[in-house]
Formats: C-alpha cells, structure tokens, sequence
C-alpha cells in the first residue's frame, strides 16, 4: 500500500505567502519601471504633466532633465530631445528665377537644437524631431529658396550660385535660430533647366572654339613669322656670298694682264702643238713682240 502524504494548514499558508510575496515584488519592478526612464547625456528631457490647470506651467512643463528620471506615468510623461547635430537631405523641389525658369534644389542640412529653448520648441510645436524637420524645418527652407531665387534671373543664378546659397543660409539663420534651432551646416545641389544646360554648353563650346582658332591664328603668324626670317637669312647669305664672289672677281680681274695670262698659258701647256691652226702661230706666244 502506498503512503499518503498529509499538507498541513501550516505549510498551505507558507506557500500561498511566498507566491503573494513574489507577486507583489514582480508588481512592484514593474511599476519601478513604467516610472522610470533615462534621458541621454546628448539629449535634453522635459518633464511635464498631461493635464494642468496651472496657467503659469506652459504647456504643463515642470522643468528639463536627464540621467534616471522617475515619475507619475498616470499623470506626467517625458518628452526628448537630442542635443547633438542633426543632418538632413531633403527630397528635390523647384523653384523659380524672375524668368520663371524652373530650378530643381536638393538641400542638405545640418542643425542643432539649442538646448536653452528646447521648452519653447516643445511647448509651441509638441512634436518628436523628426516631424520637425518634415514640417516647420522644411517650410523655413522652401521659403528662403523661394524668396532668394525671386531676386536672381536664370542667368545671374547660374553666375552667382554661391552668393545665392549664402543668402538663403542667412535666411535660415535668421528664421530658425529664432525659434531654437542653429543651422551648423547648408550645401545645395542646383540642377538648372535642360534647356538651360544645353545653352551654356553651347556657349562653353563655342567659347573653346574661338580659343582654338586664335590659337591656331597666332600659330601660324609666329610660322609665318619664323618663314620671313629664314627667308631674309637666307636672302642676306646669299647676298654676302654674291658679293664675296663679286669681290673675289674684281680682285681677280684687276690683278691679271696679258702677259700674267701667257705666263699662265706657257705654265699649263704641255708642249704639244695643236693639229689644225689657222693663223700658223705658235698659240699664246707672240714672237714678234
């Protein structure tokens, strides 16, 4: 027969008491849990409550904070907001010059939000950074564009690109840094009509073609140049050599009578006389004289 083992009252108790005591501490971790939270040491947290009557907290705010940050999650909550820089690269819109031409801008943003008036970005907008930059952000930079380029024609835009994106980052500045927001960085890639972009590359080509055809114009005057001087030297050797000659005959002629020219004759003959002669005379010789 098997033994039948007997649970007391005592120990019945024990064990109801040791789940009621686990119970209660998994309740209370859990709610040590929903009352608290952590707020970054890059990130300002504002505390505040849902539902206020108190007209001088703004908003319900009761203050920022940051690190271990316990409270009423029935009545208060937390807002965050990071304090380091955030970067952005907007989708491209267009806008237009005086001409009515149309600019395709593709902005990339680099901002900041100012951690003394993270209270007031909150208490006027009350939303997450993200819907900031889609929203109130990305209105500021439609609206600095579209202002500035009203200023410019198609072609001075083009010619005056940088002064262009320093006046809508002067706009940005001044709009944004107003409501809490410091513009850190601002680049623009502007894309310029296709019929546009095709007129000044057509008047770049033809701007290259002029310079090569100077070039060509000046390559060949210094050619012609570098002709007319060989021609002259050669002109001036021959004429140097032709006197030389001229000179060398006259010299030549001067020094010379008939006797030097018989004595050159009797110098070079080699005694034989000629076959056929008309006169009978030894050649060269006058004997008579």
């Amino acid at each position: 027969m098997k033994a039948t083992k007997t649970i007391t009252p005592h120990k019945l108790s024990l064990g109801k008491a040791t789940w009621l005591s686990l119970g209660i501490t998994v309740l209370v971790i859990f709610v040590m849990a929903s009352c608290c939270t952590t707020i970054d040491s890059a990130a300002v947290g504002i505390k505040f409550k849902k539902w206020s009557s108190n007209a001088e907290l703004r908003g319900g705010v009761e203050g920022t904070c940051r690190g271990w940050v316990w409270y009423n999650p029935i009545t208060e909550s937390i807002f965050e907001y990071p304090t380091y820089i955030q970067r952005v690269t907007y989708d491209p819109f267009t806008v237009n010059p005086k001409d009515a031409a149309i600019f395709s801008m593709t902005p990339t943003l680099a901002y900041q939000i100012d951690e003394a008036k993270a209270v007031d970005i909150f208490v006027k907008y009350r939303k997450p950074v993200r819907e900031l930059e889609m929203g109130y952000i990305n209105t500021c930079i439609f609206e600095a564009y579209r202002t500035c380029a009203n200023n410019y024609t198609s072609d001075e835009l083009m010619a005056n690109r940088a002064k262009f994106e320093t006046e809508v980052r002067a706009r940005l500045d001044e709009s944004m840094n107003r409501e809490g927001f410091i513009v850190r960085e601002f680049t623009t890639k502007i894309d310029p009509p296709a019929s546009l972009t095709a007129a000044i590359n057509a008047k770049n080509e033809a701007v290259q073609n002029a310079l090569k055809a100077e070039n060509k114009v000046k390559e060949a005057e210094a050619e012609a140049k570098i002709a007319i001087a060989k021609a002259k030297g050669e002109a001036e050797a021959q004429k140097i050599q032709g006197d030389g000659e001229a000179y060398y005959n006259r010299v030549v002629a001067a020094s010379l009578n008939a006797l030097l020219v018989q004595q050159y004759a009797i110098e070079k003959w080699n005694g034989e006389l000629p076959q056929f002669n008309g006169s009978s005379a030894l050649p060269f010789i006058n004997m008579g004289k």
